[in-house]
């Protein structure tokens, strides 16, 4: 287990668990908490035999985004983290988000009490987000004067129709867990969202890790993509799989169910 001030990283069975661990601010995004989260990420990715990844949050809430009051306090945070590098695709605020839809692996969001603004737009980034019915959520950015600019037009783009976006984003209303299942946001609304994310993350560790994370990439490279470049993505991503060791411990374990399952072997990496 990995701990630092602000998020806590715990791997078992294949399974990392990450942890926003501020609750006393209801896990607000300092530049402590932002900088925690992606070398939290950045470790997880290095680590192949991690296969599902587990994001929650402890105390009251998920994640209640900016923590606008420590912003006041450190004004050259915003500038600092707004830029961007030439060389890079994002800033480090979108990065916080962003680095989850980025995951090879899949990554499943725990949500309960308030999840806003900044926290919003890191669930959106996420494969699954299970919430409670009575969650609290918010594109909150409109009460600051702001936009979402943490990846979030890249993912609610994907995830619900363009009136939603558009009504949420520019009212910065709450809504509930129900609600945003309703919009398309929330995968999945359960009493109990981390023992639901325990038992999807257990699933899909039961699988080829090959396999699982050769969907993550094929649906990101072709999702409404152009019929040829789909079909495309499709034949090289199949070709890959056809080459690799966990391809054939999948077709034994399937033909051979009585004498056990074999262990897979470390995923390949899909880039």
């Amino acid at each position: 287990m990995t701990d630092t001030d602000r998020v806590q990283l715990e791997v078992r069975d294949h399974v990392a668990y990450v942890t926003l661990n501020r609750p006393d601010k209801h896990n607000g995004l300092d530049e402590a908490m932002l900088k925690a989260i992606i070398s939290t990420a950045r470790t997880i990715r290095k680590d192949r035999s991690i296969r599902c990844v587990i994001l929650k949050g402890n105390g009251p809430s998920f994640c209640a985004g900016l923590d606008f009051g420590y912003v006041a306090k450190n004004p050259l945070m915003v500038p600092k983290f707004f830029a961007k590098l030439p060389w890079t695709k994002d800033n480090v605020f979108q990065r916080v988000a962003h680095v989850w839809r980025d995951m090879p692996i899949p990554v499943i969001a725990a949500v309960h009490g308030n999840c806003f603004g900044g926290g919003m737009q890191i669930i959106l980034a996420c494969d699954y987000r299970i919430a409670t019915p009575e969650a609290t959520l918010s594109i909150l950015e409109m009460k600051w004067g702001l936009i979402p600019d943490m990846s979030g037009m890249v993912t609610l783009s994907r995830l619900t129709r363009v009136d939603i976006a558009q009504e949420l984003t520019m009212t910065g209303r709450f809504f509930s867990g129900v609600e945003g299942a309703e919009y398309g946001l929330i995968s999945k609304v359960s009493d109990e969202p981390l023992a639901e994310a325990e038992e999807l993350a257990r699933t899909i560790c039961e699988k080829s890790p090959d396999a699982v994370a050769a969907s993550k990439f094929l649906l990101k490279k072709a999702w409404k993509k152009d019929t040829r470049m789909a079909l495309f993505w499709e034949r090289l991503t199949q070709l890959r799989l056809f080459i690799g060791k966990n391809q054939r411990i999948a077709m034994y374990n399937g033909m051979n169910k009585e004498k056990g399952p074999k262990p897979y072997i470390v995923r390949k990496s899909f880039r």
